[in-house]
Parts: structure tokens; C-alpha cells; sequence
């Protein structure tokens, strides 16, 4: 089993910036993929960014050179850096993890971010 913890989400202006982190623990092995999800009101769930352990990273086209997804693995937590946010961001963030060919996809519980216009 896996458990993820999701932080960083809240209230922010356009422009601005916030830092989501994903701390995973549990049943995580030597090789997994971790990655964003965003899902807002009315819409389907959507990848924002994933990594790999090896630190192989893709992002949608809509945050390529706002976002950077990072990982430490020696800490199982996984980050979102989000800069220049702009209201089209706002969508409930999730967290993704799972090990390819070892079993289900494990999702955090979300965590709010609202960008001001």
C-alpha cells in the first residue's frame, strides 16, 4: 500500500507562485512514477507533470516553462513548483503514483489552488 499526502495549495494572485509537495510512503520501491493531476469544475482530470525515479520528467503543453516537477527520492516526496499562475490554473491538484507492472495507481487527496484574476 501507498499513502499520499499532498501540501502547498491555497489562494494566490495571478502572477504569482505557489509550491505543492507530495510526500509518499509505504510500499514505494526502487522504481515508480510519480506525477500532477488537475481537475477542475466540470472537467475531466488532466496531467499536469510527471517524473520518473530517474528524474525523466513531461509536462502538458498549457505549463510548459511555468511549472518544474522535482523529486527527492531519498525523502519519497515529489514538488510542483508553479510560477506565473494565471486563473486558468485553478483546479483541485492531485497526486499520482504507481509502479509500473507492480500494481494499481495511488492518488493523494487533492489539494486546492485558486488563482485571482
Amino acid at each position: 500500500q501507498v499513502q499520499l499526502v499532498e501540501s502547498g495549495g491555497g489562494l494566490v494572485q495571478a502572477g504569482g507562485s505557489l509550491r505543492l509537495s507530495c510526500a509518499a510512503s509505504g510500499s514505494i520501491g526502487s522504481i515508480n512514477v510519480m506525477g500532477w493531476y488537475r481537475q477542475a469544475p466540470g472537467k475531466q482530470r488532466e496531467l499536469v507533470a510527471g517524473i520518473t525515479t530517474g528524474g525523466t520528467t513531461n509536462y502538458a503543453d498549457s505549463v510548459k516553462g511555468r511549472f518544474t516537477i522535482s523529486r527527492d527520492n531519498a525523502k519519497n516526496t515529489m514538488y510542483l513548483q508553479m510560477n506565473n499562475l494565471q486563473p486558468k490554473d485553478t483546479a483541485v491538484y492531485y497526486c499520482n503514483f504507481y509502479r509500473p507492472g507492480w500494481g494499481p495507481q495511488y492518488w493523494g487527496q487533492g489539494t486546492q489552488v485558486t488563482v485571482s484574476s
